[in-house]
């Protein structure tokens, strides 16, 4: 017997954060982006500018200095600091979390031991609500002692990522996701969002939300980049509005979802690339009612 139930989000659950006329930059949230590594700067411009998309007020990237000419030219909106790809160093990473209400980690970052000191330092000092994806949960795996710093974290595995958390196939985990799910997010004290063609989130509590938004458009490239930066932006935004993480996590792959949907009535599930999700978020945002 399961511990859950299970729950679907749909349009009228739906309710943006509210956009007061009296407000400024830092009304809307800070969001660090963790993300991007030597030949991959296109995760992290991809998670900057969902979460812009998605209101935050202010983004800034944290990567490596090769990747600062490319991404000022890719989103010029979003500023930066850089770091040595060999030895990230710690008054850098200080800094920029300090900065940041919240930080989106792990998007192209790689699992260099460069990358693991970044990862395991934030864990251990940045006291910043997390998303954790990609390169970051590879991490976990690979050193999972780290694990035990993620508590009240957001991750969002695809089914390989969790295969390689759990030490499992992906077959294994494909066979019942919902419970794996909640077995994983309970144990670790996490928010976990399984991703799949049907996502599963859950926190370990009663709860448990099975997603039906989105298509198989989304199974593309930077999809997963554009989902993270997008709960970024949705969080630094509900920092004072006391929205549960589970909600507001199911609330974000839901949105995602329709922009996978939006996107593929323009160009079909076989055109959509992660760039189509970016531009369907203001689109998506405009079908939904905001708080009082």
């Amino acid at each position: 017997m399961a511990d859950f139930s299970v729950l679907s989000y749909c349009d009228g659950d739906v309710s943006l954060p509210s956009r007061p006329s009296n407000s400024h930059k830092g009304t809307f949230g800070r969001v660090l982006c963790v993300c991007g590594s030597t030949g991959m700067c296109g995760a992290a411009y991809f998670a900057a500018k969902a979460a812009y998309r998605a209101g935050a007020g202010l983004v800034r990237i944290l990567t490596t200095e090769e990747n600062r000419s490319i991404l000022q030219a890719l989103i010029p909106e979003a500023t930066l600091s850089v770091y040595d790809g060999h030895h990230p160093e710690p008054n850098v990473i200080d800094e920029a979390v300090a900065w940041a209400d919240v930080l989106v980690v792990g998007c192209g970052l790689g699992t260099s031991l460069a990358s693991k000191a970044l990862v395991s330092h934030i864990l251990r000092f940045a006291e910043k609500p997390l998303i954790l994806d990609a390169d970051a949960l590879n991490l976990l795996a690979i050193h999972p002692a780290l694990m035990t710093h993620a508590r009240g974290a957001i991750l969002t595995p695809h089914l390989g990522e969790m295969a390689r958390l759990l030490g499992k196939s992906v077959a294994e985990i494909a066979r019942d996701p919902p419970s794996v799910a909640y077995e994983f997010a309970k144990k670790t004290g996490t928010v976990c969002a399984l991703k799949s063609h049907r996502t599963v989130i859950s926190d370990g509590s009663p709860r448990l939300f099975v997603n039906a938004s989105g298509n198989s458009g989304m199974a593309t490239g930077g999809s997963g980049d554009v989902l993270a930066g997008l709960l970024g932006g949705l969080l630094a935004q509900e920092q004072n509005r006391h929205l549960p993480p589970l909600d507001l996590t199911a609330l974000g792959v839901y949105l995602h979802g329709k922009c996978g949907e939006l996107a593929s009535e323009r160009l079909t599930e076989f055109s959509v690339m992660a760039s189509d999700l970016l531009d369907a978020i203001p689109s998506v945002l405009k079908q939904y009612p905001t708080k009082p």
